[in-house]
């Protein structure tokens, strides 16, 4: 099984046996990510991000840190010369000689598609509108199965921005290679988009819709939160109609099942309650390590270093 040279533009560009090959690499890779290697030293990761990022950004530069290569790029593109009207095309012509790999994080859907097909080099999408972040897909899938132990037979609920949340799209695509139940917990109006829901429903993944969050909880294996995204939003007076729908109190998990794991992709703001932070069902701040691995894993794939 070979990733040498491969895009990484949407989860379903990789098959469930791929995926899962990734894992086993992070889980290799793990000392590692303590201990640092030299697998890619010489070679040179080129992070594009035009929108803000913590985690993504600095997860991916410290992956190819870890594995002895070097970072290159921008965390915004007022810095670049995308603010003197340089296209995306000519910026990845022009970055594509100064790097090995690209990691793109760009607002426009579509955007990583673009930039792969006008690069020589392998191009990951590290978010792209409000469609697809494959990247944390994977290191959600992972969370899961390093936390479960397994994802096949799982009870999984997704709540909050359904609508306009790239993770939960990606996850949901994910989850489709699986043998899970989906509950789906949002507003009316932040709805799972209908051709991602005709899309699962063909994979075979069972699909229940819902309003009411205390409905789920004691039932879910997994209960994956995510925050409502005012800057999705192109009308804000529909955001300000929506804010705050939904919050996990620790009030709320008193009958919830013992194993029960708790996921976000972070930052949150206001929708997940501090005090659930010390129970053992918070895993987002394990997550973010788990990210770590998975894109050491990734990335040390694509260049062909493993």
């Amino acid at each position: 099984m070979t990733f040498k040279g491969r895009d990484f533009i949407e989860i379903t560009s990789f098959k469930r046996s791929e995926i899962e090959y990734l894992f086993k690499i992070a889980d290799k890779l793990e000392p590692v990510a303590r201990k640092g290697s030299d697998i890619l030293k010489g070679r040179i990761l080129a992070c594009l991000f035009f929108e803000p990022s913590t985690r993504t950004r600095l997860s991916f530069e410290a992956a190819m840190l870890r594995l002895g290569g070097d970072v290159i790029g921008f965390a915004e593109p007022a810095v670049s010369s995308i603010a003197k009207g340089e296209s995306l095309a000519d910026t990845v012509r022009v970055v594509e000689n100064y790097a090995d790999i690209i990691v793109l994080r760009h607002p426009l859907e579509g955007a990583a598609k673009l930039a792969a097909e006008f690069s020589s080099i392998p191009v990951i999408n590290a978010g792209s509108g409000s469609l697809s972040h494959p990247t944390q897909a994977l290191l959600d899938l992972y969370t899961i199965y390093r936390e479960k132990g397994k994802i096949d037979g799982l009870k999984i609920a997704l709540i909050g921005d359904l609508k306009y949340g790239r993770t939960v799209h990606s996850l949901a695509y994910a989850l489709s290679y699986y043998d899970v139940k989906l509950s789906l917990i949002s507003p009316p109006q932040l709805k799972m988009r209908r051709e991602i829901l005709e899309d699962l429903r063909r994979s075979g993944v069972k699909i229940l819709e819902n309003e009411s969050l205390q409905d789920v909880i004691e039932t879910s294996d997994v209960i994956y939160v995510t925050r409502i995204q005012k800057e999705r939003f192109p009308d804000p007076t529909e955001y300000e109609r929506v804010k705050g729908s939904y919050k996990l109190t620790f009030d709320m998990l008193s009958n919830c099942k013992k194993d029960l794991i708790i996921l976000h992709p972070l930052p949150r703001v206001g929708e997940l309650d501090p005090k659930i932070d010390s129970t053992r069902h918070a895993k987002y701040f394990k997550q973010t390590y788990y990210g770590l691995l998975v894109r050491m894993a990734l990335l040390a794939s694509i260049l062909g270093a493993i």
